[in-house]
């Protein structure tokens, strides 16, 4: 699963796990908001980096939104669509706190 995902943008699975972590408890208004969440995804994501990338998680909200991005995946190993069902928001996961606790944030 470490692999998901990163050919589109240069980002990892777990890059875009920290990613979203870091951007649920550094406050909006922190002057420096971009480098603390670079720094808490680790790696070589500079500030930069960041501030696009959620640029790009923000376009991505909007397309979903409209209406305008199907929930249809191509499977890897037939040419048929898979159907991906979201009824509601996921959940925090005990991965998710143990990935927290990790990135020593309290």
């Amino acid at each position: 699963m470490g692999d998901f995902g990163e050919g589109s943008y240069g980002w990892s699975w777990e890059e875009n796990k920290q990613f979203e972590m870091a951007l649920a408890v550094v406050d909006e208004d922190d002057p420096d908001r971009w480098g603390v969440v670079a720094s808490m995804v680790g790696g070589n994501k500079s500030a930069e980096d960041v501030r696009k990338h959620y640029g790009i998680l923000l376009e991505d909200l909007q397309r979903i939104e409209s209406g305008k991005l199907d929930h249809a995946l191509v499977g890897e190993e037939s040419e048929s669509l898979l159907q991906v069902d979201c009824p509601q928001p996921c959940s925090w996961t005990e991965e998710d706190h143990k990935m927290l606790l990790q990135m020593n944030i309290s």
